[in-house]
């Protein structure tokens, strides 16, 4: 067993003794909390269970492949994950459009959803007004509903409760129009669809990522696996700041002893701390915190992968969305998991990601690759006469927090009623969805109620 120490003062306002801080987790969250408190001058201990840091974030190797664990990407608002990427170095290992552009492909007809350099909210109003998969009539209906859900309060308990489907067909948005403009969006980033989904969550997608700013949505990416990002840059600059990590390292529990916080491993070890910001995932949490914490009828929502490889190239931009298709979004991962090392240069990886997959969890990945081989073959027409060199599927069973209308109520915040026990997580009570953003956001707040406790100043992202 380890003993809690003082950290000694580095002369900043506030200096006095500072707390030995363990960061249960290794995810965003954990990360950017670890971060936040070490540079603040903690001792900080990282625990996570597995043997890579990032979470659900992250990358593994299949063989020759890098594949990640999850299709993410971020947007140019998401302010708080960008500045995430500048503190651990990995700027260079990301790319960002120009200018929001997603191609929105169905098995007969093309459109495209491109902003212009209008400002907002004129800057979407072209491309909604020559929407391809809608009628006329219908685009003029998605301009009407985009400036309504401008309107929309997304901080009101009210908005929570209702279900963003319900204040869609308020709005005189039909099933098509759900189908193939609202969801294509909206899943991906709540991950449910629209009658599942919080209005308040979804206007806050909508309202920060595509209307309050003309550049907001823009669309950014890892040029590299995630793993190289969330776990080797991340360790380097988590060790440059002199917090200690310990890898597959699960926690059985927490308890108080004293005026401590004894972490108990699966190893049957404790480690003594002052203060502990627990950056787990919520089913865990409830696992290891005592009793009554936090509350654990959130639910979780799957997503569902399935990865091809094709002897040649069969689509030419970075990613596109399906529509009238099984095919949610199509992500080419062909640079980033070395797929040409493996498989030749001529080839091709794609990654088809499947949110708010319930119904396919259940389902063999044979059955998987039956099923959306053929409907990305349908999809992209270069795919009709490709060899399929390779398939497999890769499933996070609970991959977010469910976004249903109401659980905002149920999402805690990062103080809890122990002392010097905090919380973080993308599940926490961040106002933002289960993305990178809400995860980093949330880690800085944990930080942030803790340095604050201590009377510490720090800054963290607004």
């Amino acid at each position: 067993m380890t003993t809690p120490h003082p950290v000694s003062g580095d002369g900043r306002q506030g200096d006095h003794r500072r707390s030995r801080v363990g960061v249960v987790g290794g995810g965003l969250a954990g990360q950017a909390a670890a971060l936040a408190l070490a540079d603040a001058g903690a001792h900080v201990v990282l625990l996570e269970a597995r043997a890579r840091l990032g979470g659900v974030a992250g990358s593994f190797r299949r063989g020759d492949l890098d594949v990640d664990t999850g299709q993410h990407v971020f947007l140019r608002c998401c302010t708080a994950y960008r500045r995430f990427l500048h503190r651990i170095g990995a700027e260079h290992l990301v790319t960002l459009q120009d200018r929001l552009d997603i191609a929105v492909r169905s098995p007969t007809r093309s459109a495209r959803l491109r902003r212009s350099t209008l400002p907002a909210p004129l800057h979407l109003a072209g491309a909604l007004l020559r929407y391809g998969h809608l009628s006329p009539r219908e685009r003029l209906g998605l301009v009407r509903a985009a400036l309504a859900l401008g309107r929309v309060d997304r901080d009101d308990p009210a908005v929570d409760a209702v279900s963003f489907g319900a204040w869609l067909a308020a709005h005189g948005q039909g099933a098509r129009a759900v189908d193939v403009l609202w969801d294509v969006v909206g899943i991906a980033t709540l991950n449910a669809r629209a009658q599942d989904a919080s209005l308040a969550l979804a206007a806050t997608v909508f309202q920060l990522g595509l209307l309050d700013r003309a550049d907001a949505g823009d669309i950014g990416w890892a040029t590299a696996p995630l793993g190289a990002l969330h776990d080797d840059a991340a360790h380097r600059a988590l060790t440059a700041a002199g917090v200690e990590i310990r890898r597959s390292t699960k926690v059985a529990g927490l308890r108080r002893a004293g005026g401590a916080w004894l972490i108990e491993t699966g190893a049957g070890e404790e480690t003594a701390v002052d203060r502990v910001v627990v950056a787990v995932p919520p089913a865990a949490a409830v696992r290891i915190l005592p009793a009554g914490t936090v509350q654990d009828d959130l639910g979780t929502t799957p997503i569902v992968n399935v990865h091809v490889v094709y002897d040649r190239r069969v689509l030419a931009e970075p990613f596109v969305a399906g529509v009238d298709s099984p095919v949610q979004w199509v992500f080419d991962r062909t640079a980033q998991s070395g797929a040409a090392a493996v498989f030749g240069p001529a080839a091709q990886y794609l990654a088809v990601s499947l949110s708010a997959a319930n119904d396919l969890l259940p389902r063999t990945a044979q059955e998987l690759r039956e099923h959306f081989v053929p409907a990305l073959a349908a999809l992209l027409p270069a795919a009709r006469d490709a060899r399929v060199l390779e398939s497999f599927v890769t499933r996070e069973p609970h991959a977010t927090f469910r976004g249903a209308p109401g659980q905002a109520a149920r999402r805690s915040g990062p103080r809890t009623a122990h002392p010097g026990l905090y919380l973080a997580g993308a599940w926490t009570a961040t106002g933002w969805p289960a993305t990178m953003e809400g995860a980093v956001r949330s880690g800085a707040h944990a930080a942030e109620a803790l340095l604050q406790t201590d009377r510490v100043d720090v800054e963290v992202p607004a």
